[in-house]
């Protein structure tokens, strides 16, 4: 166990631009990062995941100090390392606009070193998109207030005033909206699935392309709402993440065949802890690490057949 990290120290660095540690060497470019693959093959050296960050910037940069992959000042450090956050960085917390912004430099910096940061879509994101504001606090909402336009449509109309600039960031086609179908629902890493619920072998069998395809189309304004995520649909689900038996665990068995994978790794249900389930196929990585939960950030590191908690 490592002490747990003073949750000030990097929100302090932040706001004073300074770092005890030194700077890494400008790295060799490598163009415009790319939309993210639904797929990538071969599993890089050192794989990092962390769940939930629920409006919490504080939260997710203390998880990613643990892991080593940013320095003091928000930095990514990283080099080659692959990081995937699960989903949910919205709702519940005040600060998620700096959430967003962060995950957009840090996968720019990422990439640039050779590494990827790959922030996924949870459910709560979804929600956004969808116009349900229900768990959006007061602060979350003056956070976007600067994107209300002058002369709202009828649509943005029928929120109150206080709330027109969250949903024209991101009813669909909106600015931050298109930030988020930069991003995937549910992605492969050399030979571990990640995904905000679960994937059931429903979802296996119509393919995390087409999936990832209808859900950037509809966040992106140019399609309908994705039944993908209806019901017991990739971001809600909780069949491995929830106490799963023995037909839950079947079922994911089935999947990660259909995936040609070796485990899963989930968010969405809050655990004590970072656990795995089903002899180890599937590891729940949310631990409520936001304030609104009152958790302490960890993370799960895979290195080929190796997989550890650092906490």
């Amino acid at each position: 166990m490592r002490p747990t990290l003073h949750l000030l120290s990097v929100t302090a660095a932040l706001l004073l631009g300074c770092s005890s540690r030194p700077q890494p060497p400008h790295p060799t470019p490598r163009g415009p990062r790319p939309v993210p693959a639904e797929t990538i093959q071969g599993a890089p050296e050192r794989l990092i995941a962390l769940g939930d960050v629920h409006g919490d910037f504080t939260a997710m940069m203390n998880a990613l100090l643990l892991a080593e992959v940013v320095d003091d000042d928000g930095t990514w450090i990283g080099g080659e390392t692959v990081v995937v956050q699960t989903g949910d960085q919205l709702d519940r917390g005040d600060q998620e606009r700096q959430i967003l912004d962060a995950i957009q430099r840090l996968a720019d910096e990422a990439w640039a070193a050779g590494g990827a940061l790959h922030a996924l879509n949870g459910n709560h994101e979804a929600m956004n998109v969808e116009l349900d504001l229900r768990y959006v606090t007061e602060g979350g909402f003056a956070d976007f207030a600067d994107l209300a336009p002058n002369d709202p449509d009828a649509e943005l109309l029928a929120f109150p005033e206080q709330e027109r600039g969250r949903a024209a960031a991101f009813r669909p086609g909106g600015p931050y909206a298109l930030t988020l179908s930069g991003q995937n629902t549910a992605m492969i890493v050399g030979d571990s699935a990640f995904v905000h619920g679960g994937i059931l072998p429903v979802h296996a069998e119509v393919g995390l392309d087409r999936i990832n395809g209808r859900v950037r189309r509809w966040m992106a304004g140019d399609d309908e709402w994705p039944d993908v995520l209806d019901g017991d649909g990739l971001v809600w689900t909780r069949n491995y993440s929830d106490a799963p038996d023995a037909d839950d665990c079947a079922q994911l068995e089935e999947t990660l065949a259909l995936l040609g994978v070796a485990r899963m790794v989930v968010g969405h249900t809050v655990q004590d802890e970072i656990l795995a389930a089903c002899g180890e196929q599937v590891w729940l990585v949310d631990v409520g690490m936001a304030a609104y939960y009152g958790g302490t950030p960890a993370v799960l590191e895979i290195r080929g057949d190796d997989v550890r908690v650092i906490d």
